[in-house]
């Protein structure tokens, strides 16, 4: 029997020595999805291909006349053991050769495809990618040729910065022009089913963008991986050529600062980080771990410091919250900081809950209940905050002090848990009860939720201001004007304003722990600053009130059972209001016992000469006034860290940095006001250099080690120059292009589609921002 060559990709079983590129149409063509009609010729050919077996060609021949039709042009493109990895795919390497005709010249084509295995090119490109040439298998794809009038690629997940949104790009014609060409595509971002992102004009009908989309998310579901697709419209039909794993992009961590704005806002000095950064992610794993075992959740992974600010790892809450068969975003969707969208990610019981759920089960019902036990639960955290002073801090020795801030730091973690758990439960009453007020045609932001609860004035320092300046107003005048220009012992010791200086103390009392910044305990409380507090009372001026009605919980349309439910949830968010001011007030209460404790610590190495205030102390972390205090000898070093630190949060305090960082990489620290080039990012990284414009082969002589690489274009020819390069700017291309592939395998930051940046002179230093896209111009050409 004679061997057979050609196998048809619509077969039910293909071997998978056809390679990689052919097992994937398979498996698209398997599933009911649309390719041209293709086949495959195995490894096992182009082994006898290098023995110069001569059955090998008639047989070849003799297949090709018997199967395809001899009118019609066909693909004939590689399909190796080492291609469509993202970090080596060797685009462009080997052979395509398209709209071959006849069996003689399909016959040639693969031959063709074979001998370029041999090139010097691929060659040297095995040896940078740590492949033998003996490794190398290729096998043949031979595909029908579409009569394409758009082609292009698209993605399941952003490739470079793994963001959940498909992106599409697309050139008129054949997709062959999206490597080799050089031409800019049109590109579309669609998340969640909106499109953030579409070119103008709009090259691509709504309808097909859509369905191309649609397409994309169905093929992710069906092989459960992030997928690069290649697809080709012939005006009525979608076909998809070619499918690849994007391997990479899930290793990628993702920062944001979305969550730190409502936890850990602002710059953190170093002591704030080490003590408030672990207890609050730590309390973060314990929440979780209630609900899904998270023993190999380190709780310093949760959230990382850039330039002195908290940015949360959402790759790793992702994968908590996928353990827990929920979407990865879920905590910013509970947060409520995610757009909305018709396929914005639901909360949906899967197989991967099955065995969570009896831990989901008790946390569920630990959580519903914990309603009636947070008055004994801030009871007792108040109580046991009482036990501390600041007078007693100032009064202990060296190692009654660490014990007794031992003692503090797990009482305020305790705290912690609940200032996180009790504002979480608020919100999921809250969106509870939003989507039963839409129902009623009622915006949750014109409802009186805090209707008729006066409990929470006690907790609201506003309000208590205003009661407070409303008493100096009905003071004399005479009374006023003494007030206003004495300090604050002088105005201690007015006795004819014994009232409102009890007024004044007590609200000192209850709020004199609040700052610029309650969670920041380096900030200054009112209670170390009263005379500003007092003149802030004095100068009280009440904000205009928003003369809108707001709806009342009688003014709704409701009835019966739809009523019942509607007070379960309308009554839950009040409660859980009124208690999330109660753990704020006491959480922020014991950052300020904190604070003291850390100030005497201070003191004492202030006293020892180590440092030059007090304050200087949260300049330093934990582990190292720790250390210095119990080695009991001098640090030399202190002083010096103090000093650095502080010169590194004065350099990034004006600095605006982006809301997401992709990567550990810190993102460049520049100026808001400099000029910028604005393209595709298509390679991850940021780089700063001196650009060298480099227009053709003439001037290939011109870059040197480390330039910022600003082409047109580029193509396999160009490739020598990136391994020089410390960034490329095109200013064509788009994902697929080759600067675009290059640059990411030779681990470069890519920006392209960047009108304008061949006009950039010459030794202008730019940083490259391979994230968002960005070409930050710093200053002119050097001269």
């Amino acid at each position: 029997m004679s061997e057979q060559y050609l196998i048809n990709l619509a077969s039910k079983r293909i071997p998978e020595s056809v390679g990689n590129k052919a097992v994937n149409l398979h498996r698209l063509h398997s599933r009911r999805l649309r390719i041209p009609p293709s086949w495959a010729i195995s490894w096992e050919a182009y082994q006898r291909f290098l023995k110069d077996d001569p059955a090998l060609r008639d047989g070849i021949m003799h297949e090709l006349a018997t199967t395809l039709n001899p009118h019609k042009n066909y693909a004939v493109r590689s399909s190796a053991n080492v291609e469509d990895h993202l970090e080596r795919s060797f685009a462009g390497q080997f052979k395509t050769v398209l709209n071959v005709q006849g069996v003689e010249a399909l016959v040639e084509a693969i031959w063709s495809v074979w001998s370029a295995v041999h090139s010097e090119g691929v060659q040297s490109y095995l040896d940078k990618a740590g492949n033998a040439l003996e490794t190398l298998n290729m096998g043949v794809i031979i595909q029908e040729m579409v009569a394409a009038q758009i082609s292009g690629v698209a993605f399941s997940r952003n490739p470079i910065t793994a963001l959940d949104e498909v992106v599409i790009e697309a050139v008129p014609g054949s997709g062959i022009a999206l490597v080799q060409e050089g031409l800019t595509p049109m590109r579309w971002v669609n998340k969640w089913g909106r499109w953030i992102e579409q070119p103008n004009p709009d090259g691509l009908p709504a309808d097909l963008a859509q369905t191309i989309v649609d397409g994309t998310k169905q093929i992710a579901r069906t092989f459960r991986a992030d997928v690069d697709l290649e697809w080709t419209w012939d005006g009525e039909s979608l076909y998809w050529l070619q499918m690849r794993d994007i391997t990479s992009i899930r290793s990628m961590r993702i920062y944001t600062n979305r969550i730190s704005k409502e936890m850990l806002p602002g710059m953190i000095k170093p002591l704030v980080w080490s003590v408030n950064v672990p207890m609050t992610s730590g309390e973060w794993v314990r929440l979780l771990g209630e609900v899904v075992n998270l023993d190999n959740i380190e709780p310093e992974s949760l959230v990382k410091s850039f330039y002195y600010r908290a940015y949360f790892d959402m790759g790793t809450f992702g994968q908590i919250f996928e353990k827990m068969g929920m979407p990865r975003e879920s905590l910013e969707m509970m947060m409520g900081m995610l757009p909305s969208g018709q396929d914005r990610p639901s909360f949906k019981m899967q197989a991967s809950m099955i065995k969570n759920v009896p831990r989901m089960a008790r946390f569920t019902y630990d959580k519903w209940t914990l309603g009636g036990r947070v008055k004994r639960i801030t009871e007792g955290l108040s109580r046991r905050f009482k036990d501390f002073s600041y007078d007693e801090a100032t009064g202990l020795d060296d190692a009654s002090l660490l014990i007794r801030l031992e003692q503090l730091l797990e009482i305020e973690k305790e705290a912690t848990y609940y200032n996180i758990i009790i504002p979480l439960m608020m919100l999921m009453y809250n969106a509870v009860l939003k989507r039963r007020l839409e129902a009623v045609g009622v915006d949750f932001r014109s409802f009186d939720l805090t209707e008729g609860m006066q409990e929470l004035k006690f907790y609201d320092p506003g309000m208590n201001l205003e009661a407070l300046h409303h008493l100096f107003s009905q003071l004399e005048p005479e009374m006023q004007n003494r007030i206003l220009s004495s300090d604050y012992p002088t105005f201690l010791g007015i006795t004819e304003l014994v009232d409102f200086q009890n007024a004044f103390l007590d609200f000192l009392n209850r709020f004199g722990h609040l700052s610029d910044n309650s969670n920041d305990f380096s900030s200054t409380p009112w209670w170390e600053n009263p005379g500003v507090l007092l003149s802030l009372i004095t100068g009280y001026q009440r904000a205009e009130e928003n003369a809108t009605s707001k709806v009342r919980l009688a003014d709704l349309p409701l009835g019966g059972i739809q009523e019942r439910s509607f007070r379960i949830f309308y009554n839950r968010a009040r409660q859980f209001r009124l208690y999330r001011e109660q753990i704020s007030s006491l959480h922020t209460f014991g950052l300020g016992l904190l604070r003291a404790y850390f100030l005497a610590l201070g003191e004492r190495l202030v006293e020892r000469d180590w440092l030059d205030t007090a304050d200087d102390i949260f300049y330093l972390y934990k582990n190292e006034i720790l250390q210095a205090v119990q080695l009991g000898q001098a640090r030399d070093e202190l002083r010096q860290m103090v000093v650095k630190r502080q010169q590194e949060i004065n350099a990034a305090q004006d600095v605006q940095l982006p809301e997401i960082i992709f990567g550990d990489q810190p993102p460049p620290l520049v100026p808001n006001n400099l000029s910028r080039l604005r393209g595709t990012p298509t390679s991850p990284g940021y780089y700063s250099g001196k650009t060298k414009v480099i227009r053709g082969i003439a001037e290939f002589s011109k870059l040197e080690p480390g330039d910022v690489l600003v082409i047109p274009y580029s193509d396999v020819g160009w490739t020598p120059l990136f391994a020089k390069a410390g960034a490329v700017v095109a200013e064509s291309g788009g994902i697929l292009s080759h600067s675009s592939i290059i640059a990411r395998e030779y681990n470069i930051p890519a920006v392209v589609s960047v009108t304008g940046a061949l006009n950039l002179p010459d030794l202008t230093r730019v940083t490259v921002d391979g994230f968002q896209g960005e070409v930050i111009i710093h200053e002119d050409a050097d001269t």
